[in-house]
């Protein structure tokens, strides 16, 4: 039996698609909830970079961008060394409710590790999307 292969969020945001949007995909908006501090080349195989308190970096490639509802990237694998060319790839997908927006994050890639990288992986970045969208909650509602 394999390992599962990707992480599936969905949150309901009570902010219109455009806000969200905004939150995810600008320098700004990343560096409010999802990172310390960020940049961003917002252009299929442009370049992204999140930096976290205690010096930890993110570096990520842009893949996809379909204004306003599919962003996608790719990015390094926790627990790795950081010379591994290995990546996963984040797609965030908005769309408009009622009630403001559905935000669907997934995450996939994992299965191409062995079991120990693939365990440590996968629950850290279960763990991380969960905490990380909260952060997107919060900072939505306090904007």
């Amino acid at each position: 039996m394999g390992f599962p292969d990707q992480i599936v969020r969905t949150v309901e945001l009570a902010h219109p698609p455009a806000k969200v949007w905004a939150a995810i995909t600008t320098a700004e908006g990343l560096g409010s909830w999802f990172g310390d501090t960020a940049t961003i080349d917002l252009r299929p195989g442009g370049a992204a970079r999140m930096t976290f308190e205690g010096g930890h970096t993110a570096n990520m490639r842009v893949e996809r961008i379909e204004e306003p509802s599919v962003f996608g990237f790719t990015w390094h694998i926790y627990g790795l060394p950081e010379d591994d060319l290995r990546r996963t790839y984040v797609e965030f997908t908005l769309e408009p409710v009622d009630a403001g927006t559905r935000l669907t994050v997934v995450e996939t890639g994992f299965a191409q590790l062995p079991d120990d990288a693939h365990h440590k992986a996968f629950s850290g970045n279960t763990d991380g999307w969960r905490s990380e969208l909260g952060e997107l909650v919060a900072y939505l509602d306090a904007a």
